[in-house]
């Protein structure tokens, strides 16, 4: 199950457009979700998938807004860098990164251990990007080879583009072909199975001076179009991180009250901020909305999907929180335990087990229970877990 869709703006990201060369979409996975994954996390979601079982929602399992600075002074970012990205999303999907190649500039052969090769290269030179010969950029793909060693391009990315629809495919490229594609080489990642994905789910909430921080660099940043058309691709990369994680939790069965609407609110924003973008290029008047509207989003994403803060939670959200970090240690959904099911009664539970979920529990709340609490009556169901969270989430200064 998804989340609802959300009209997307034509941003400068990049993924593959259909050439007569593809193969049927039949031929992806119709679960690897493409139109919630970025250009980076999509293809390691299909190796994940395809090879090892694991459904790329594990992506959307932890949201949290983290803009970083590439130097002092420049605009905040909530794009990770790409070695980051591509160490976080392999471990959030359950897989380690064990080796790292460069591709020399214009070569043909992909390293010579069989098997499929993560890529990231250029996509200004990827004859099946819509960006081919348009932007530069870093754009990933899979690639392998067929029965006949032929090179085989994999590529599961999913958007609308200014220069047309992105779709998942795969092409068959002549060693001539691949070595034109990687004229600035390339970087060739290994990955393997590293556990079960890092699937229990997480709200790191945004602080009050992250936000202010984040909306006020790009309020009084002085070159307007610089700071709009910068924004556009922020707020389309928020809307997207948001509707991946309502389609983890509505995959999981844990409750966000409130999420389709909250998510439609982000896809609406990434259109106004697109549209104040094309009309200041135009030289006409910015409008003051979108900046407002951004940070009124982010406050309220930890308020839709219920992550407490260390100010206080509602009762509905606190049950939530210690729903899944149970869920997550005793390997059942959320859903389960607020739907009733006892701890007991899980396959596993036992003593080692409650310490895990009050360690847990303590670590997601920033709380410490009193020890008078700890006694088997609060720790054998949901109900006496809350109870006691709930008490010392009260008295936590």
């Amino acid at each position: 199950m998804t989340a609802p869709a959300v009209p997307q703006p034509a941003v400068p990201d990049l993924a593959p457009a259909a050439p007569e060369t593809a193969v049927p979409e039949s031929a992806v996975p119709q679960d690897l979700h493409a139109e919630l994954l970025d250009c980076l996390q999509v293809n390691l979601a299909w190796l994940a998938r395809s090879e090892h079982g694991v459904s790329p929602l594990a992506l959307g399992a932890r949201l949290e807004f983290a803009p970083r600075e590439d130097a002092p002074g420049a605009l905040p970012t909530v794009e990770p860098a790409t070695g980051t990205h591509v160490e976080h999303t392999a471990a959030a999907l359950g897989l380690l990164v064990t080796s790292r190649v460069t591709l020399p500039p214009g070569t043909g052969t992909p390293p010579a251990d069989p098997g499929t090769v993560y890529v990231v290269a250029d996509a200004f030179h990827l004859p099946w990007v819509p960006y081919h010969g348009h932007a530069h950029m870093d754009h990933s793909f899979l690639l392998g080879r067929d029965a006949a060693g032929r090179a085989v391009v994999r590529d599961g990315y999913h958007n609308d583009t200014p220069y047309g629809p992105a779709r998942p495919g795969t092409w068959t490229l002549t060693e001539a072909e691949l070595a034109a594609a990687l004229p600035g080489g390339a970087r060739a990642f290994r990955v393997a199975p590293a556990g079960p994905p890092q699937d229990a789910t997480a709200v790191v909430p945004a602080t009050a001076a992250a936000v202010e921080t984040y909306v006020r660099a790009y309020r009084e940043h002085p070159d307007r179009e610089a700071a709009l058309a910068r924004l556009t691709l922020e707020t389309w990369l928020l809307t997207r991180a948001r509707r991946l994680h309502a389609a983890h939790r509505a995959a999981a069965g844990i409750p966000a009250p409130g999420a389709e609407e909250h998510v439609a609110s982000w896809g609406k924003l990434a259109e106004q901020t697109f549209l104040a973008h094309r009309r200041v290029q135009r030289g006409r008047p910015e409008p003051a909305g979108p900046l407002q509207r951004l940070a009124e989003l982010l406050h309220a994403d930890t308020r839709v999907f219920a992550a407490p803060d260390a100010g206080g939670a509602d009762d509905g959200a606190l049950r939530t929180v210690v729903a899944e970090e149970a869920a997550a240690v005793l390997r059942v959904t959320a859903a389960e335990l607020l739907a009733g099911r006892p701890l007991t009664e899980v396959p596993g539970f036992g003593s080692f087990r409650m310490v895990d979920i009050v360690e847990r529990v303590e670590e997601r709340l920033r709380v410490e229970f009193d020890a008078d609490d700890l006694v088997p009556e609060n720790l054998h169901d949901l109900d006496g877990l809350c109870r006691i969270a709930a008490r010392a989430h009260r008295e936590t200064p």
